[in-house]
């Protein structure tokens, strides 16, 4: 687990956008959706975002995927997420690998995902396994106070099925490795945003607070077909949810 301090500047709400799933190179990629979403945070001066793996689709000859009728091969995807991430390179707050890009590693010892955050200028952003966000901004209650805390858990995921019951299993059991205040998850398609109730302990002031956990699974960006469709598996919603976080008190959502 890499720990990344997020310090931002100063704004009253910011937008946070997982992005995951895409499959760059897949026949079935929903190119526009992707490029429609990259759109809105680069015009949005509050937006920012957590790219969490799967971003390339890299499917090799002894993998799962359709390698012979991918738009893009290997090589051409990471070019490709090179151009469509450097507009946005300042607003990336976090990127992660998910088991796409681990195909290639896992045959050749080659991290895709590591090789665009050099060309991007974001090592500092990257954790090869998953990572804990400290995102700063705001002022906490008055001018002049301490600008708002928000802790992130990331990680691609993996499991869950083909049942949504199975997959928000795999998200709400990221609770118990680490306390956050939010859990983003990836890899099963689905996409969900959801809260439970926590009691939080402080030490230094012995004191406990109730507090709201919030838990995003992301969308993907794939139209049905392919892999999908041969497996059984049902078309999945391809509106992916966004976190908002207050930055003059502790309030915390998503919408999808």
């Amino acid at each position: 687990m890499r720990a990344i301090k997020c310090d931002l500047p100063y704004a009253d709400t910011i937008e946070i956008h997982p992005m995951a799933d895409l499959h760059i190179g897949d026949a079935h990629c929903d190119y526009k959706g992707i490029l429609e979403r990259l759109e809105h945070i680069k015009n949005t001066p509050n937006a920012y975002v957590i790219l969490d793996g799967d971003l390339m689709d890299t499917a090799i000859a002894n993998s799962v995927g359709d390698t012979y009728g991918a738009k893009l091969q290997p090589m051409e995807q990471l070019k490709h997420c090179v151009k469509l991430f450097e507009p946005i390179k300042d607003k990336i707050l976090a990127v992660l690998p998910g088991n796409h890009e681990g195909r290639v590693y896992r045959s050749d010892g080659i991290d895709t995902t590591a090789i665009m955050c050099a060309q991007l200028g974001l090592q500092d952003r990257y954790s090869d396994t998953t990572a804990l966000l400290f995102v700063r901004f705001g002022r906490n209650g008055h001018k002049g106070g301490r600008p708002q805390l928000y802790t992130i858990y990331v990680t691609h995921g993996s499991g869950g099925g083909k049942r949504p019951g199975g997959k928000v299993n795999r998200l709400e059991d990221l609770a118990g490795i680490v306390d956050a205040d939010i859990y983003v998850h990836a890899h099963t398609h689905l996409p969900v945003a959801m809260k439970q109730g926590f009691f939080r302990v402080s030490g230094s002031n012995s004191s406990v607070a109730l507090v709201d956990k919030l838990f995003v699974n992301t969308a993907a960006s794939l139209d049905y077909g392919g892999y999908g469709d041969k497996a059984g598996f049902k078309p999945a919603s391809k509106r992916a949810p966004v976190i908002f976080l207050n930055g003059r008190k502790r309030d915390l959502y998503a919408q999808v």
